[in-house]
């Protein structure tokens, strides 16, 4: 989510800081904080020494590299203590400046002067946004330093819907914002998160507030943007819910936006029938109760054993991706297990003639969401 931190820690003696990864808010951010608590104290203009990694080609990025070497390798004029901040390093990623010939020399120098060991007055701290963990010049670092890395969550990958709730919740809390379990829910869909986007958000839910701290899902839809993965999330919802009228408005949204028919279907529609019939045929054959929220589900399929889970969707970790399922079974009970087996025979029945007919497509999606819902 944003993500936690990976943190590899090194003894307190090296002095070598590193904050690393694709979430550029949450390394600037850190890097900063970390700063800020590495200067030494009264360190004024001599005891503290950024060099901006921000190099527009490579013969620059060199240099500057040359430079943290230098600001290394000199003692602070008045004794005392010095930080050097190697700050928003753009050439340690996989790019053409960062492969050039003179980048990799002098990051080679670099390493070269970690290795041989700081003066103990030397603190240094490197923070960067693009890094190819494969050069030599990051595993060096990795060994060396106190290192810390930010990932961006890839939301196109089952599971880190769990990761991106934590980071919100977190972030809520700072904020002392309180959301409703749904709320919370269309909140992290909303946001995909996207560290830059879940902070905006929250704070624009926390000015329009005020003193008012309880967030529901009603203030989530007004405040925040409708993307078309919160789109996708609300129709599960409707369909979960059984709400026949939103499913279909928000069907007929999609499709007027430009979404396609057979994406819909497979995003959406399948896998909302899918996830319910997998909960219901758990919660009745593990006796498993229906839950408030997804989390106490997940936990319940964590203590099954391993066959009574091993038909169960997976991330690319291999780990069952529970969350889906923990939202299914808050639904589960508003149908029967012979109405959710019609509707996957639908589903695959639309499937076939979304890609085989020139049937109208929102005809063949509207008579599968009515299959579904239209029966009590």
């Amino acid at each position: 989510m944003s993500p936690m931190p990976k943190t590899k820690a090194k003894s307190a003696a090296a002095k070598i800081y590193a904050v690393v990864g694709s979430d550029d808010v949450e390394v600037k951010q850190t890097a900063a904080e970390l700063a800020e608590k590495l200067k030494p104290a009264d360190a004024g203009d001599f005891g503290f020494e950024i060099v901006d990694g921000a190099a527009d080609n490579a013969d620059q990025a060199a240099t500057r590299i040359r430079s943290t070497i230098d600001a290394l390798r000199t003692l602070p004029f008045f004794g005392g203590e010095k930080l050097i901040w190697l700050k928003n390093a753009n050439f340690l990623g996989d790019d053409q400046k960062a492969r050039s010939a003179a980048v990799q020399a002098a990051l080679e120098e670099l390493t070269a002067t970690m290795n041989a060991g700081l003066g103990p007055e030397i603190t240094f701290l490197l923070s960067a946004t693009e890094v190819d963990k494969r050069r030599s010049f990051y595993k060096a670092l990795a060994k060396r330093a106190e290192l810390q890395v930010f990932e961006k969550l890839d939301s196109s990958r089952g599971g880190w819907e769990e990761e991106a709730t934590e980071m919100v919740k977190t972030r809520a809390k700072k904020r002392k914002l309180q959301f409703d379990d749904n709320a919370l829910e269309l909140f992290v869909l909303l946001t995909g998160g996207d560290t830059r986007e879940i902070e905006n958000e929250l704070e624009k839910i926390d000015i329009f507030l005020g003193k008012e701290r309880q967030v529901n899902v009603d203030l989530v839809r007004e405040l925040v943007p409708l993307t078309r993965a919160g789109v996708i999330f609300d129709l599960s919802n409707a369909l979960a819910e059984r709400d026949l009228e939103r499913a279909l408005e928000l069907l007929r949204q999609l499709l007027d936006q430009g979404e396609s028919a057979i994406g819909i279907l497979l995003a959406a529609i399948l896998p909302t029938v899918r996830n319910l019939l997998l909960a219901k045929d758990l919660m009745e054959r593990h006796r498993l109760s229906r839950p408030h929220a997804p989390f106490p589900f997940i936990s319940a399929i964590n203590r099954l054993p391993a066959d009574a889970i091993a038909h169960l969707p997976r991330k690319k970790d291999g780990t069952v991706n529970a969350y889906a399922l923990g939202i299914a079974a808050q639904n589960a009970h508003r149908f029967s297990t012979e109405q959710l087996i019609a509707g996957m025979q639908a589903c695959l029945a639309a499937n076939l003639q979304l890609v085989t007919t020139q049937l109208d497509h929102e005809l063949i999606l509207t008579e599968v969401v009515v299959k579904l819902l239209g029966e009590a």
